[in-house]
C-alpha cells in the first residue's frame, strides 16, 4: 500500500462519526441522538457563534450569570466520564468532581430518565459528538452566594430520587399514548423548568400532575419573558386549543392561534422540529389531560366591537390610533391577524396572562418567527422602542389587552420604562432608553 493509499484512507476514517471509527452501536447512538433532541441539550449547551455542546452560554440566575459547560467528548468536556459519571451528573445533578450542580441544569427534571435512554444518551454523547477543546468559563456569581457546598443542601431537599418513571395525577391510567407524552414532558423535556413557577428557594412548585396546580401553570419573568400557562385554562393557557393545533405549534413554530417567539423559539428550532409526529402527538394530548387552574375559567367570546369602530374611523379608545398605525396592517383592526403568518391578537393567550411583560418585551424589542423544516418561511415583527414612549406603549399594550373579548389587566408606563431600562438588546439597533420620556 503506498503513502498516497494510507493518507487517503487516514483522511476517510477520520471524516467518519466516532461511533463508526469505534464500531460502537450505530442505532444506539442515533437513538441517543433522537433523545438529545427531545430534551433539547444544544439549545443551551452551545454559545451563540459557538460551536455544538461547547458550553458558554450564558444564564441569568437570581443571583447571578452562570455559563452552560462543555459536553462533548474532549477532555475539557466530558471526555474522562464514564457511565457512572454521565448518569450522576445527569440524573443527579453531581459532577465528576462530587459537587452539586447548578439547578439550571434540570437534573430534578432528568431524574425521570429511563436506564435504557441514559445509556443511548450516554452513548451519543461519547460517540456521536465532535469533540471540542474548549475550557467551562466560571460562574459571575459574587461571594458568598457562589460557594457550591449550599448546592448539595438544595438537592437533598427538592431533588427527587431516581427511579422509575410513573405517570401521575389526572393522566394516571390513561393510555400508552399519554404516558409518553408524560415521560417526555416531565423527563428529557423539562417542560416544568420554564412553564411552572419556582418558590423563594428556586425549586420548582411542582414537578408533576400529583404536586398541585402550580405544574406547568406559567412562569415569573425571566430574562424579558414568560413561559405561559400550558394547563387547560382558556383566557392564558391551552384550554381553547385542540390537540392538532398544538402538535402543529410544536413542529413547525405556529399554529392558526399563534406563533412562537422568545426562549420556545430556541425549543422549536433545536428540538421539537425534529421529534416524530407519534411523540409531539403524545407531548400534546398529555399536557390535554392538565386541568385548568381556575376551574371556572370559560371559553373567550369574540367582541367585534372594537374591530367595527375602528373600521370606521373611530380611534378613540386609549391606545387605538397608536395600534392603528404601528399594528393593524399586520394583525388587522379585527385583530384576528393572517392565519399562519401574522398571528392573531383576539382571543390570544400570550396576552391574556396575568403579567404582561412578554407583550411588553414585543412592542419594544419586536421579534423574528423561527423557519422551520415543514414551514421555511421566516417572518419579523420589527421593534417599536426607537419611535414609541412608555406611555405609548402602555397605551397600545392596554388596548391589545382589553379589545376583541380579551381580558388582560392593565399595565402602566413605569412597568414599561422598568422593562425597557432592563432590557440591554435589542433588534432595531437603538437604545431602548431613547424615547421613554416623550
Amino acid at each position: 500500500m503506498t503513502m498516497k493509499t494510507l493518507l487517503i484512507a487516514s483522511l476517510a476514517l477520520s471524516s467518519l462519526p466516532l461511533w463508526a471509527a469505534d464500531n460502537v452501536d450505530q442505532a444506539l447512538v442515533q437513538k441517543g441522538e433522537y433523545l438529545a433532541r427531545a430534551g433539547d441539550c444544544v439549545a443551551c449547551h452551545t454559545a451563540k457563534g459557538g460551536k455544538p455542546f461547547a458550553g458558554g452560554l450564558p444564564m441569568e440566575t437570581p443571583i447571578g450569570t452562570i455559563y452552560s459547560t462543555n459536553i462533548t467528548p474532549d477532555s475539557t468536556g466530558i471526555g474522562a466520564y464514564a457511565f457512572e459519571d454521565f448518569d450522576q451528573a445527569v440524573r443527579h445533578g453531581i459532577g465528576k468532581s462530587g459537587s452539586t450542580l447548578y439547578p439550571a441544569m434540570p437534573y430534578p427534571s432528568y431524574a425521570r430518565v429511563s436506564d435504557s435512554d441514559m445509556e443511548a444518551l450516554y452513548a451519543y454523547f461519547m460517540h456521536g459528538v465532535q469533540p471540542v477543546a474548549q475550557a467551562n468559563k466560571p460562574v459571575d456569581i459574587p461571594w458568598p452566594l457562589s460557594m457550591r457546598w449550599p448546592l448539595s443542601i438544595w438537592r437533598a431537599m427538592f431533588a427527587p430520587k431516581v427511579e422509575p418513571f410513573t405517570v401521575a395525577g389526572a393522566a394516571a391510567g390513561t393510555d400508552e399514548i399519554v404516558n409518553r407524552g408524560a415521560y417526555l414532558v416531565e423527563g428529557l423535556g423539562h417542560c416544568g423548568a420554564c412553564h411552572t413557577p419556582r418558590a423563594i428557594t428556586m425549586q420548582e412548585k411542582a414537578l408533576s400532575p400529583a404536586d398541585g396546580s402550580a405544574f406547568l401553570s406559567g412562569s415569573a419573568p425571566l430574562e424579558g419573558w414568560i413561559a405561559k400557562n400550558l394547563r387547560g385554562d382558556h383566557k392564558d393557557g391551552l384550554g381553547s386549543w385542540s390537540e392538532a393545533e398544538l402538535v402543529a405549534f410544536l413542529k413547525t413554530g405556529r399554529s392558526d392561534r399563534t406563533a412562537v417567539f422568545g426562549g420556545m423559539s430556541d425549543v422549536v428550532e433545536h428540538s421539537m422540529q425534529y421529534m416524530n409526529d407519534a411523540d409531539l402527538t403524545a407531548i400534546a394530548r398529555y399536557l390535554k389531560t392538565l386541568p385548568p387552574v381556575n376551574p371556572e375559567d370559560t371559553p373567550q367570546v369574540y367582541d367585534r366591537a372594537v374591530g367595527d369602530a375602528l373600521w370606521k374611523g373611530d380611534d378613540s379608545k386609549p391606545g387605538a390610533s397608536v395600534y392603528v398605525d404601528n399594528c393593524s396592517a399586520c394583525h388587522r383592526t379585527d385583530g384576528k391577524g393572517y392565519t399562519r403568518v401574522f398571528p392573531a391578537l383576539a382571543g390570544n393567550p400570550v396576552v391574556q396572562t396575568a403579567d404582561a411583560t412578554s407583550l411588553i418585551h414585543i412592542v419594544l424589542r419586536g421579534g423574528t418567527l423561527i423557519p422551520t423544516h415543514t414551514a421555511p418561511s421566516s417572518f419579523t415583527m420589527p421593534g417599536y422602542a426607537w419611535r414609541l414612549s412608555d406611555q405609548q406603549v402602555a397605551d397600545v399594550v392596554n388596548f391589545i389587552r382589553t379589545s376583541w373579548g380579551n381580558q388582560g389587566s392593565q399595565v402602566s408606563a413605569k412597568e414599561v420604562k422598568d422593562l425597557r431600562e432592563n432590557d440591554l438588546d435589542t433588534t432595531s439597533g437603538d437604545d431602548l432608553g431613547q424615547v421613554s420620556s416623550k
